[in-house]
């Protein structure tokens, strides 16, 4: 074997070495880390909902998001509407959370959530992460 060879064989183990060190999921490598807990176990009432993280966000039904602007002297508002199934605390919880998400006032009316500004799309996300379907309505 020439010189050249030699010396490119001797590299390639050694990196092949370096990378067994390295790899956490090499052979033998998690027999090396021992006992550790398998993880934080999930809440009591995530358990008794049933399928744990995806039992909060279920199909909700539709809502309805408008922008309005009569009665405000000019003053966009985005209205929230339609809600089926949901009390007046729940609302005032979405709300604080659009509110924070928008960085803008708003408010609980007659059962519809007014956020102050023009800010469907963030208003949007946030009824989506919550199991809502959002549609935009009006003109």
């Amino acid at each position: 074997m020439s010189r050249r060879k030699e010396k490119a064989a001797r590299l390639k183990a050694e990196q092949e070495k370096e990378l067994e060190v390295q790899n956490p999921f090499a052979a033998g490598a998690l027999d090396a880390l021992g006992d550790l807990p398998a993880g934080p176990a999930e809440p009591e009432e995530a358990q008794q909902e049933g399928s744990g993280r995806g039992a909060k966000n279920m199909k909700r039904g539709r809502v309805d998001i408008v922008r309005q602007t009569a009665h405000r002297g000019g003053k966009a508002v985005t209205v929230v509407k339609n809600f089926t199934g949901i009390g007046l605390p729940e609302k005032k919880e979405l709300a604080k959370k659009m509110q924070r998400a928008c960085g803008v006032g708003g408010t609980v009316k007659d059962g519809c959530i007014e956020i102050q500004g023009d800010k469907r799309e963030e208003v949007k996300q946030i009824l989506c992460e919550a199991g809502f379907q959002p549609v935009f309505a009006g003109g």
